[in-house]
């Protein structure tokens, strides 16, 4: 059924193929774009801003002649990570890395290119930037989904809070002509949802798949889009709630005759559905990867639409119903009946707008993070998008004044500055409902440079940290050339790389423990596996580096025969290097959200007198009621406080700071002078009683100060280590003793 669906509505609009943008970008790149490398990478990684889709997403590298000679997908334990194993031994030259990833948050894929050179630079050989376009068919689609939404949501809106109480008659409906006018508008808002969707389908499978319409429907591509993405989870969502509601419409007008009271309860019911077909949207919109906490942006993006929605949704279906509202009308009972609803219409909408306004700036600095960015192909398209809704708050204001005679009267200085005959012809148009189809009109064409706007990437922020080199080193131990690489190098999640050699040819018959450990605090993470991606290579991965500082990594190689070859190396982990994929709000953020929450706090408080009425509140129980909220709140706010301090201290007391710091780097020089000195003045020590064995059970769990005390000054039955031992010493048994631990 969906396929044939698909291909009635393919054909007109393959000729909107166009390439893909995103909304997302790349916030680290190793190696960096356009780099010389002195030795070939045994990674490559590319870090975005948002999670990716692992099935839709690729990374190829390419040789200079342009042959693909290796290929990588999103990590498995990083959505947001593209990665890709370099074949080893590459030669020097140039390598194109390509990469395709495709965006969970709103299905958007780019195409773009980058290079890096391996030891000398090669002229003539460039990257090819990702295209920063919105792509027609799916600004279509995206207004044509907007438009049904706010349709779905609006006209029941307006039938419950305009036409009910302005119109409504003793059967608590209204007159039959108007309520064929609503459902018609309704019927056709879900039958224009519906084909939007499977317009967006095909589109979203033409991006993924980088194929045309053809092929997207002959080789059922959509389907592998619907079960195995995000956008494809959403997709089932919204089509059947689509479906949900034209069965509710069909009830209602089935049943309207017989159970009227139903019918009204499920127009009453219907904006719930349209507000949550609206909220699917924001899921799979600019919002939803917002860097600055993206389940608020979700929000305030979702409320900016409601209240648009009621506005647009409201006005085009007061627009359609008008006609044959009034056409049994002359007169002034004409005049009266349209009052009446122009008037309930626009005291609803007018306190509305100021927090759309507001919501919308919020929105906008999600994304613009400097003045810079406003030169971006989305700050151009928001730009037309403000132009476009600057004459319609003009006109809403203008209706808004002119419907209410006693407003105007305290205006005269201000409409005095308009010719006589201007503002007779703009009230008598007010009156007549000629602005609300010139708002309409405009709202229309703000609609298509919405979707535009939802359609064009978000600019990439110029604050970005500037690609950095990875933390690497190289050493030789025992029969082995180890060279270890941090992968970024700073805290979070990283991966460890160790390429091991021996006598020039890949060691590919050992076996590879890594630890992390931060001296300072402490702390030592529990022993890795490396995987051996290939020969000689071996790769871990984790979060175990939790803040910049001094960290040690200890490398155990293990050959066949058992036998133990320690590497260490000591690294500075660099804030600099974290991939920060979230960033903290600023005083205007906070600033416009206590705005926000006081415009929504003012007009509910406005809607919630006649509540406060009908519970015939008197001064000492309101007083009472607000003392109780602020008590509440109050005791919220410290209850968090309290939780945040416990947790500090749950923190201190598990982690609490050493009394002495290990000074001394465990490699295969102090293992070996720990072993010696164990051997002459830890005699005791090298017996099996129960202590002993109590003790190296402990090795997992015990810090490096806590062996400091005991190689001091004993422990249960154990003594100390006899003789004068120097700091520096104790702290090479203490290296050697950990040897005892298991893996």
């Amino acid at each position: 059924m969906i396929r044939r669906f698909i291909v009635l509505f393919a054909l007109p609009f393959a000729v909107w193929l166009a390439p893909a943008a995103a909304h997302g970008y790349v916030l680290r790149a190793i190696p960096a774009d356009r780099s010389t490398l002195e030795r070939p990478p045994t990674r490559l990684q590319y870090w975005f801003s948002e999670d990716l889709e692992p099935r839709f997403s690729e990374i190829n590298l390419r040789d200079q002649s342009g042959a693909i000679i290796a290929s990588g997908s999103v990590d498995s334990q990083n959505r947001a990570l593209l990665a890709l194993r370099a074949p080893p031994g590459l030669a020097d030259g140039a390598y194109i890395v390509e990469l395709r990833p495709a965006f969970a948050s709103d299905g958007h894929v780019i195409a773009e290119s980058r290079v890096f050179f391996v030891g000398e630079e090669v002229g003539g050989v460039a990257g090819q930037a990702a295209d920063d376009r919105a792509i027609p068919l799916e600004a279509l689609w995206r207004a044509a989904l907007n438009l049904a939404n706010f349709l779905i949501f609006g006209a029941p809106l307006l039938y419950s809070a305009v036409l009910l109480p302005a119109w409504g008659n003793a059967a608590g409906g209204l007159p039959a002509r108007v309520q064929r006018r609503l459902r018609d508008c309704l019927i056709g808002a879900v039958a224009l949802a519906i084909f939007a969707n499977l317009i967006a389908l095909l589109q979203q499978s033409m991006v993924f798949f980088n194929a045309d319409p053809a092929q997207v429907i002959s080789q059922n591509l959509w389907e592998v889009v619907l079960i195995g993405s995000r956008f494809g989870d959403v997709w089932i969502f919204r089509l059947l709630l689509l479906i949900f509601s034209a069965l509710l419409i069909f009830v209602s007008e089935y049943y309207r005759p017989l159970l009227p009271r139903l019918s009204n309860g499920i127009w009453r019911g219907m904006p719930w559905l349209g507000a949550l077909l609206i909220g699917l949207t924001m899921v799979t919109s600019h919002a939803a990867g917002s860097t600055l906490m993206p389940w608020l942006a979700i929000t305030v993006d979702w409320l900016h639409a409601l209240i648009a929605a009621f506005w647009l949704g409201g006005a085009l279906a007061l627009t359609l119903v008008l006609p044959p509202a009034l056409a049994p009308l002359e007169g002034e009972r004409r005049r009266s009946a349209l009052r009446a609803v122009m008037l309930r219409f626009s005291r609803l909408v007018t306190p509305l707008v100021a927090l759309m306004i507001v919501s919308g700036i919020y929105n906008a600095l999600n994304y613009f993070v400097t003045p810079a960015d406003l030169g971006s192909s989305y700050g151009r398209s928001l730009g037309i998008k403000l132009l476009m809704i600057t004459p319609l708050l003009i006109l809403g204001g203008w209706q808004h004044v002119a419907l209410r005679p006693q407003l105007a009267e305290r205006m005269k200085l201000a409409s005095a500055l308009l010719p006589h005959w201007l503002r007779a012809g703009m009230n008598r148009a007010a009156a007549s409902g000629l602005v609300l189809r010139l708002e309409v009109a405009l709202m229309a064409a703000a609609l298509i440079a919405v979707a535009w706007l939802s359609a064009t990437p978000v600019p990439e922020p110029a604050s970005l940290p500037a690609d950095i080199d990875a933390p690497q080193l190289s050493q030789t131990v025992g029969d082995f050339t180890v060279t270890a690489a941090v992968i970024p190098g700073g805290p979070g999640v990283n991966t460890y790389d160790t390429v091991i050699s021996r006598a020039g040819a890949p060691a590919d018959d050992v076996s590879v423990y890594l630890q992390l450990i931060n001296p300072s605090r402490g702390i030592r993470s529990q022993w890795h596996l490396a995987e051996q991606a290939e020969a000689g290579l071996y790769v871990a991965a984790g979060d175990d580096i939790d803040e910049a500082g001094g960290w040690w990594s200890l490398i155990d190689i293990v050959a066949e025969n058992g036998a133990v070859t320690r590497a260490a190396a000591a690294w500075q982990i660099s804030d600099s290097a974290a991939i920060q994929q979230t960033r903290p709000p600023n005083i205007i953020h906070v600033a416009l959200l206590l705005l926000l929450f006081a415009l929504l706090a003012a007009i509910l408080r406005a809607r919630a007198k006649g509540l406060i009425r009908a519970l015939n509140m008197t001064p000492a129980s309101g007083l009472l009621a607000l003392g109780a909220l602020a008590i509440s709140a109050g005791v919220m706010v410290f209850g968090a406080a309290m939780i945040g301090e416990r947790q500090r201290q749950y923190e201190a007391t598990l982690h609490p700071p050493p009394e002495q710091v290990n000074t001394v780097l465990p490699d295969g020089a102090s293992l070996a002078r720990g072993e010696a000195l164990y051997r002459a003045h830890c005699l005791v020590w090298q017996g099996q009683s129960a202590d002993f064995r109590a003790l190296r059970n402990r090795l997992s769990s015990a810090r490096d100060d806590f062996l400091y005390r005991v190689v001091r000054g004993g422990w249960r039955g154990l003594p100390a280590c006899e003789g004068e031992l120097s700091a520096e010493e104790r702290w090479d048994i203490v290296n050697y003793f950990r040897t005892f631990e298991g893996r």
